[in-house]
């Protein structure tokens, strides 16, 4: 893990808060918040101030949190966390199924990740509690030339 995101957390776990919680203070996601401590977003520079009061920060990282970052770059290999594999084991299972119902549905072409929110919720169930994970990606077709 990078000096900027063990700091990040560090600061987190020091004053106690959630993701939930710092979400709410800056109106933004709870997944694009954790994105963000993983530098897999950009923060607008009110965001990462708001960050720095929260959190305690000192300059330089709130200096990192607003540059654009290396996406993609965690995780290189087949994720051994069972929570991360799992997610990986429904594209690895599932992956061909779900665009095959895109390109019925849509047409060719992509969903956007860049155009994208995610979304997490607990649904508490008798037989166990469920994970309900929701995609929203605008659907951007391919263009011809």
């Amino acid at each position: 893990m990078n000096n900027v995101i063990e700091k990040l957390f560090e600061a987190k776990e020091k004053k106690s808060l959630t993701f939930e919680q710092i979400a709410k203070e800056l109106d933004r996601n709870p997944v694009w918040v954790a994105a963000l401590f993983y530098r897999q977003a950009t923060a607008s520079k009110e965001e990462a101030e708001k960050l720095k009061e929260l959190l305690d920060l000192d300059e330089n990282i709130v200096k990192e949190l607003t540059k654009p970052p290396y996406r993609g770059k965690i995780l290189e290999d087949i994720p051994r966390d069972p929570t991360i594999y799992r997610l990986y084991e429904i594209i690895q299972v599932y992956g061909i199924a779900i665009k095959e119902i895109i390109h019925e549905m849509f047409g060719d072409g992509i969903m956007s990740a860049i155009d994208f929110t995610i979304d997490i919720k607990k649904q508490e169930d008798p037989k166990g509690d469920r994970v309900i994970i929701t995609f929203n990606g605008k659907f951007l077709p391919y263009k011809k030339w």
